[in-house]
């Protein structure tokens, strides 16, 4: 993503505005290119595809790496802010995501998923961190002097762009982050749909309202959905007591029914289907200048989504301060959670999430 896409987006895509963040409004700059797609699905599924390891095949592999347009997430932040490396090896991606169609948007706003993805040393698994786009916590301030104070950790995005995020979800983790992935999940649809449909289990029947067909029902159980169903499902929070943190588990859902499908759909043994699926892909990824997904790839080709784990931040709850309705996170146990991410030991990462 370049820097002209990057700023004049960043507002548009941190869920709050101007106002709430306290900051005169900007006039938003029109619309680039189309939003970026779900980079953490061409990461995990060009994992499973390396596994091949053919020449022609990495070869092919690493034409379309070079293709993928690369973000400067890391551009003026501070090294010496910056948390060390513990274990040389270990990888932290960390993976922002928006929604650029969600019908709840207006005003340019967007539904922000934040991801710390740990990768240990030896790659034999992936431990995916959800944290609340609401959580309550200090922002840096930016080169350009915006921020410096405590704000729901997406205001990052707005004050700052990819930079300023990095270093708040750093301050706030303590975990260096190695790479950034950008994400769009309203490509979620498409992605799914040259899947064929992914399979989900749905945990309490509801109907949702923002729908982009206006309404849509789900009932209890295990389904077969398309893109767009699965994606309406990805969105809703409103039907859930827990709003949010059961957008984020949907969320989550249908990343691994994406994995899953693509590893035993036909994906990999159809070479018209293959080629496809990865060029519509990346033709809309961003990632930060230095990670080679073909690379990682060929380190992770053994990763299968038995081996993924997906949980939330540790909080205390939701509350407001001021005007916003904030979610708090639980600084003891998120303490415990981030620190054995940033040793690598990964029982204990699963010992704090409950897996």
């Amino acid at each position: 993503m370049s820097d002209r896409h990057q700023l004049a987006d960043s507002d548009a895509r941190s869920g709050v505005s101007d106002v709430e963040a306290g900051e005169p409004v900007r006039e938003k700059a029109p619309r680039g290119r189309r939003g970026r797609r779900i980079a953490l699905i061409v990461l995990l599924v060009m994992v499973l595809l390396a596994g091949g390891g053919a020449l022609a095949g990495g070869l092919y592999y690493r034409s379309v790496d070079k293709s993928i347009e690369r973000v400067d997430a890391f551009e003026g932040v501070p090294e010496e802010s910056r948390p060390q490396v513990e274990v040389k090896g270990a990888m932290n991606i960390m993976i922002l995501g928006s929604d650029s169609r969600d019908p709840e948007s207006t005003g340019g706003s967007r539904s922000d998923t934040i991801i710390l993805a740990h990768l240990p040393k030896d790659r034999s698994s992936a431990q995916l961190i959800s944290i609340p786009r609401d959580t309550w916590t200090a922002v840096p301030k930016s080169k350009e002097g915006r921020g410096g104070r405590d704000a729901k950790i997406n205001a990052a995005y707005a004050w700052g762009g990819v930079p300023l995020m990095v270093q708040t979800v750093e301050k706030f983790s303590g975990v260096r982050v190695d790479n950034v992935a950008m994400v769009d999940f309203a490509g979620f649809k498409e992605i799914i749909d040259a899947l064929g449909g992914v399979e989900i289990d749905v945990e309490k029947g509801f109907t949702t309202n923002y729908s982009l067909i206006g309404t849509r029902t789900f009932k209890k159980g295990r389904q077969t959905m398309d893109g767009a169903a699965a994606l309406d499902y990805a969105r809703e929070r409103h039907a859930f007591p827990d709003g949010d943190f059961a957008r984020i588990r949907h969320q989550q859902q249908v990343i691994k029914a994406i994995l899953d499908k693509a590893a035993s759909g036909g994906v990999m043994t159809n070479p018209a289907k293959l080629n496809s699926f990865v060029r519509a892909t990346s033709n809309s990824v961003a990632v930060d200048k230095s990670l080679s997904l073909v690379d990682l790839a060929m380190e992770m080709r053994g990763l299968r989504s038995g081996n993924l784990t997906f949980f939330t931040c540790p909080v205390k709850g939701t509350g407001r301060v001021g005007s916003e309705s904030v979610v708090f996170p639980d600084p003891a146990r998120a303490k415990t959670l981030f620190d054995a991410v940033r040793r690598d030991s990964v029982p204990e990462i699963l010992a704090v999430s409950g897996k």
